[in-house]
């Protein structure tokens, strides 16, 4: 074969291997994180599904940027949200098929971490309960996470990376900033029983583990998201969707 003709053949060879290699990772998918429990587990039975705008907005946001969806749980299976859907969350319920995809969730067991390239968690106190001390849910957002993908949380979302930690030993949210409901708030709001409830109180577990806390007190308005070395939070409801969208332009970016 003619020099010139193998030299050719080589570079097409190239060219198929790095386009199907990005068409892989341009594939890639994004898991949502979210609860299997109901209640607290006291006698009065407070709330603790998952919030319903914390979580369906986001999906929206990834579902309308072509990437496909996966939900993981604690027990896998049926998942609950509180909340009557409006808005954008009537709509991705209706048309989108958020459902059927949250009431089928997969198990830790059944998640290839590889096949995502970011990880996302919406609040509801659910999150504190069971996902927060869940070591396999741990271990997808450290693999996520090290392979270079974004993790994502809303409200109390982030109490599912405040334990985590990466292969280093260090927890992932150490020396990074991350938005958390502040523990002032949860001592004086009747939602846990001022707080009495809950297994940690958000802000405390964060700045234990590291992490530079974002709240209230120190940012400007309800609109504010907190992007930090691949980690994007924010403490406010309105906010949930825009976590969602500094996801992917934060992904976009790399």
């Amino acid at each position: 074969m003619p020099e010139s003709k193998m030299l050719k053949l080589i570079i097409l060879f190239a060219v198929t291997v790095a386009s199907t290699n990005l068409q892989a990772q341009d594939n890639k998918k994004v898991l949502i994180v979210v609860s299997n429990r109901i209640d607290m587990g006291d006698s009065e039975k407070h709330e603790a599904r998952n919030d319903l705008f914390e979580v369906a907005p986001p999906y929206h946001v990834f579902v309308s940027h072509g990437y496909e969806v996966d939900f993981v749980s604690p027990q896998g299976g049926e998942v609950h949200f509180f909340r009557d859907p409006l808005g954008i969350s009537s709509y991705t319920v209706k048309y989108e098929g958020f459902l059927e995809k949250a009431q089928n969730t997969l198990s830790p067991k059944k998640v290839k971490a590889d096949a995502y390239w970011g990880v996302f968690t919406g609040g509801g106190y659910g999150t504190m309960f069971d996902v927060a001390d869940n070591a396999e849910i741990q271990t997808i957002i450290a693999k996520i996470y090290e392979a270079g993908g974004v993790v994502g949380a809303g409200g109390h979302g982030s109490a599912s990376m405040v334990n985590v930690k990466l292969s280093n030993g260090e927890f992932l949210v150490k020396d990074k900033k991350v938005a958390g409901f502040p523990d002032s708030t949860e001592t004086t709001k009747p939602w846990a029983k001022q707080g009495t409830l809950l297994p940690f109180l958000l802000e405390s577990q964060l700045s234990k583990n590291g992490a530079v806390v974002q709240n209230k007190e120190n940012l400007k308005d309800k609109h504010d998201v907190v992007v930090d070395q691949r980690i994007v939070s924010t403490m406010f409801l309105p906010s949930a969707a825009l976590v969602a969208k500094e996801m992917i332009l934060l992904k976009e970016s790399l």
